[in-house]
């Protein structure tokens, strides 16, 4: 039986864990520092709350945080796994530049660690769905291609460490960045008074992009809190191409505004009413 350590058992890591656990893994995790509801969350997974020196029992390491807390949970695992007789391959899950990515990697490095670059694509995986992707970068990329006969989709990318990451910041700032400009331009048709114009003419000349906007704008005022460090990360990514940047520091400030403004200020109330989606706010 395959043995993998999973932080944290938030959304994301508690819905891998549960896929993992389905597919006949052993999971265990860390809860320090963790609320009552990702200690729920863990238990309601199968997975096992043991201490950090026991994590180094298991063969695959997943880091699935948050992106501002990455580095920092790479660091924390570093002494206990240079200590590690057997260590296990330390996998970076998380929405991070291809720049922090390799900061983590010489981090773990310095354990004597193998290291993955990991990003998943797509949203916690649920019953009857494929769950998302998970691409791999880096030599040790295969090493995780394991965890493929246990309920995940693991697919390489041929490139060094940065490679899975850079795709992952691509793809997010494709998908979060239309989210972004569909809800600016919502908010800006509101507050002049033609928002019910506008949405007739979207579902007249658009219907394709509106139907994809009104399953992707509603779901985005919870989750906005998490999006401000990513939006940070892609900004990154984009530093050195013509308005990049720029451009992704104003998302972050929008996806700012929105996660204060969660759940019942004016601007979450008026993507509310455009969308119409009242249960998904």
């Amino acid at each position: 039986m395959i043995r993998v350590a999973l932080i944290a058992p938030g959304a994301m890591g508690s819905a891998l864990g549960r896929r993992l656990v389905e597919h006949g893994a052993r999971v265990a995790t860390s809860l320090a520092g963790r609320s009552d509801a990702s200690a729920a969350r863990a238990r309601e997974a199968g997975m096992e709350a043991v201490s950090d020196q026991t994590l180094m029992k298991v063969e695959i390491f997943l880091s699935v945080v948050p992106p501002g807390e990455a580095l920092a949970l790479a660091e924390r695992f570093v002494p206990w796994l240079a200590g590690a007789a057997k260590k296990p391959v330390y996998a970076d899950c998380n929405a991070v530049n291809p720049e922090t990515v390799r900061r983590i990697a010489a981090a773990i490095a310095a354990s004597g660690a193998e290291f993955v670059d990991a990003g998943i694509i797509g949203l916690p995986p649920k019953p009857g769905t494929p769950g998302p992707a998970i691409y791999c970068s880096g030599p040790s990329a295969a090493a995780v291609g394991v965890l493929g006969a246990h309920g995940l989709r693991i697919r390489e990318v041929h490139g060094p460490i940065g490679a899975a990451s850079a795709l992952k910041m691509s793809y997010a700032g494709i998908t979060k960045g239309l989210t972004a400009v569909a809800s600016a331009m919502t908010l800006g048709a509101t507050r002049a008074g033609v928002q019910k114009e506008l949405l007739a003419e979207l579902g007249e000349s658009q219907p394709q992009l509106l139907g994809l906007l009104q399953k992707m704008v509603p779901d985005m005022p919870g989750k906005a809190w998490r999006w401000v460090a990513e939006m940070e990360e892609i900004s990154g990514f984009l530093d050195g191409v013509a308005g990049g940047g720029a451009l992704y520091r104003a998302v972050e400030e929008l996806y700012r505004h929105v996660a204060a403004d969660f759940p019942k200020g004016a601007d979450v109330a008026a993507l509310r009413a455009f969308f119409r989606r009242e249960d998904s706010l």
